[in-house]
């Protein structure tokens, strides 16, 4: 009876959520799911004490473990924060989306940007650098040629996620094969079999829908006459993405390079855009008459880098396009954030999601019943822990007993980690992927949760193989190839 109460506290955070959802919309995540989240918390450590399992300095100390974990994760959100201001206002992106709508064409917009962000994400190995750099630039591309903000979103996310988990730069890659014990380079090759089906499939899908849907009505001319009017549009602004990927390229740490591509950004905005960075200097309405314009100027890039940022053009689409949070307008994620870790670490601390993995494994008989197990222990992982890298390495900590006591390959367990744990969290509202993601591109998760093809037919095409029995080996068999 005891284990059926750890079911309380999820059920409990899905009513709330659902409700929050109902009353708030879109804006649910700007503090009601926040407050679900610590009230799902509150509800489990009710039961953790009325089960007696754990004393309360030991679910401290887990809530402050689960926090600091994800401290890394919120510096870089913060830096994304940054370069969405500086990239923009200093005309870098609005840059990329002048030359990018004469290029792309509608029909092809869809499937092109997916490519484009695999590629991009296969050699940086990140699929959140790809979709805050990249995927905010063909954002404004798929909005200027009159593309709904699901379907761009969509786009751009199945390319970063099936780059992501292909790159042997990808830290969730290097991380998921390491904690089963298979070497990086067989845990990538064996993920070929699921993976490039998949994103087969969803590209076609891309293909179909960019020939059906009808964009006629877009303005592309006014557009980019106003882009022009509003920014000094300029390809030598293209610099600061190439020395970007040049950084990447040689595998400079992640808060690096994000700090210097704003930094940098930062003073391309200062010299490019001059009357721009004045103008949000001005914004306030609190300026002396007869300032120093360089002061106004170092205000104004302060500015773009911490805070919010609006400049009125004649164009709503343009005003939408180049409107910015900067670092202050991701306060919201970090905050659910580190809500969404309170509720992992008291679940884990009362072992209530102990409880409910040792249910699971009831219903593990065969192949197909253990990689359908798995994949769904990664996808509610996401849901209950809120990170990717907490549900890859909890998920693989659960099966790996037991796919080395009935002799499947370590493989096999990495491969339907990654299948099940790490493409579903950028699905999720309060995960940490799906947070940063909505954040980034301006868009509600669930927007563009129905267009994310590859993320949502992965963890299926996973089950699906392993019915069919493809390329599922033994442990012996794994030991004679030499692999």
């Amino acid at each position: 009876m005891k284990r059926y109460l750890s079911l309380v506290p999820f059920v409990a955070l899905i009513l709330l959520i659902f409700v929050c959802v109902s009353v708030f919309g879109t804006d649910a995540l700007d503090g009601a799911t926040q407050v679900s989240l610590l009230i799902a918390s509150a509800i489990c450590v009710f039961i953790g004490f009325l089960m007696g399992r754990v004393e309360w300095s030991a679910l401290e100390q887990e809530m402050t473990d689960k926090i600091a974990s994800c401290m890394p994760s919120i510096i870089i959100l913060l830096l994304i924060g940054a370069i969405g201001g500086t990239w923009m206002i200093s005309g870098i992106v609005p840059t990329m989306i002048y030359y990018g709508v004469q290029v792309l064409r509608p029909e092809w917009f869809l499937v092109s940007s997916s490519l484009f962000c695999a590629l991009v994400s296969v050699m940086v190995g990140s699929s959140w650098t790809t979709v805050a750099t990249i995927g905010v630039a063909l954002m404004g591309i798929g909005r200027a040629l009159g593309f709904d903000d699901g379907w761009v979103a969509g786009s751009i996310i199945t390319g970063a996620y099936f780059g992501d988990k292909l790159s042997p730069l990808s830290d969730t890659t290097v991380l998921a094969s390491s904690v089963s014990g298979t070497p990086l380079f067989t845990h990538i090759r064996y993920m070929m079999s699921t993976t490039i089906p998949t994103f087969g499939i969803s590209l076609l899908l891309f293909i179909i829908a960019g020939l059906m849907i009808d964009v006629s009505g877009s303005s592309d001319v006014a557009f980019l006459n106003e882009l022009e009017q509003t920014f000094t549009i300029s390809p030598w602004l293209l610099l600061v993405p190439v020395v970007t990927g040049v950084m990447i390229a040689r595998r400079w740490p992640a808060m690096v390079v994000l700090f210097l591509a704003a930094l940098l950004a930062a003073v391309v905005a200062a010299v490019w855009q001059p009357d721009l960075v004045t103008e949000i200097a001005r914004a306030g309405g609190n300026l002396t008459e007869g300032r120093n314009p360089a002061v106004e100027v170092y205000e104004g890039v302060m500015k773009v880098i911490y805070a919010p940022t609006q400049l009125h053009t004649t164009s709503p689409m343009v005003d939408e396009l180049v409107q910015t949070g900067g670092m202050a307008g991701m306060m919201p994620t970090v905050w659910l954030i580190i809500c969404a870790q309170v509720f992992g670490g008291v679940v884990t601390a009362t072992g209530v999601l102990r409880d409910l993995m040792t249910m699971m494994m009831r219903f593990v008989h065969h192949t197909t019943s253990m990689v359908a197990s798995t994949v769904f222990t990664g996808v509610f992982c996401n849901v209950a822990l809120a990170d990717q890298y907490l549900s890859i390495i909890l998920t693989s900590s659960i099966f790996k007993d037991v796919y080395q006591d009935r002799g499947y390959e370590t493989r096999l367990l990495s491969r339907t980690c990654e299948d099940g744990a790490t493409v579903t969290s950028v699905l999720i509202p309060w995960n940490t992927c799906g947070l940063v993601q909505s954040t980034v591109l301006g868009v509600a998760t669930l927007t563009y949760l129905p267009y994310c093809f590859f993320n949502l037919l992965s963890p299926l095409t996973s089950i699906v193989v392993a019915a069919t029995g493809w390329g599922i080996r033994r442990t012996q068999d794994e030991k004679q190839d030499g692999v």
